[in-house]
């Protein structure tokens, strides 16, 4: 199962809730891109309106720019394949105060691409310095070991 495109900047501004997959509604020249390795995650986000879900700021660039309809958008809006009852459930949790719906990665799964979203929390300024520290500590730790 490969990823093609991470969101690691959510991984650090983040408290992570819950995870949900979903799959997402693509074209062929966006599949053929995203296999590729053009896809970005950063700044994207998920928001739910009239019943279906959707992924804003997932930048998708041209898999071959010069064949690419001049139409296309590589930051359009991309609707997420769920169930009603997941969309529900999400929305809820996207009212609450404080939680948002952030896309974690991109990947397939079979011959289907699917996005990982979690409903998070953001993390306050002290939460992402104690990140830091323990990122410190765990590499010097590893690198003490690896120098016995």
């Amino acid at each position: 199962m490969p990823t093609y495109a991470e969101n690691k900047k959510a991984h650090f501004d983040y408290e992570f809730l819950e995870r949900i997959e979903a799959g997402i509604e693509l074209i062929g020249i966006e599949v053929k891109a995203i296999r590729s390795g053009k896809a970005a995650l950063d700044g994207a986000r998920v928001i739910i309106r009239g019943g279906e879900a959707y992924v804003l700021g997932l930048g998708i660039s041209p898999y071959q720019p010069a064949n690419t309809p001049e139409s296309y958008d590589p930051l359009a809006t991309r609707r997420l394949l769920l169930k009603k009852s997941e969309i529900h459930t999400l929305s809820k949790t996207e009212s609450m105060k404080g939680l948002t719906l952030i896309p974690i990665s991109l990947y397939n799964k079979g011959p289907k691409i699917k996005i990982s979203i979690a409903v998070a929390r953001g993390k306050k300024k002290f939460d992402k310095r104690e990140t830091l520290k323990k990122r410190d500590t765990e590499r010097d730790i590893r690198k003490n070991f690896k120098a016995r």
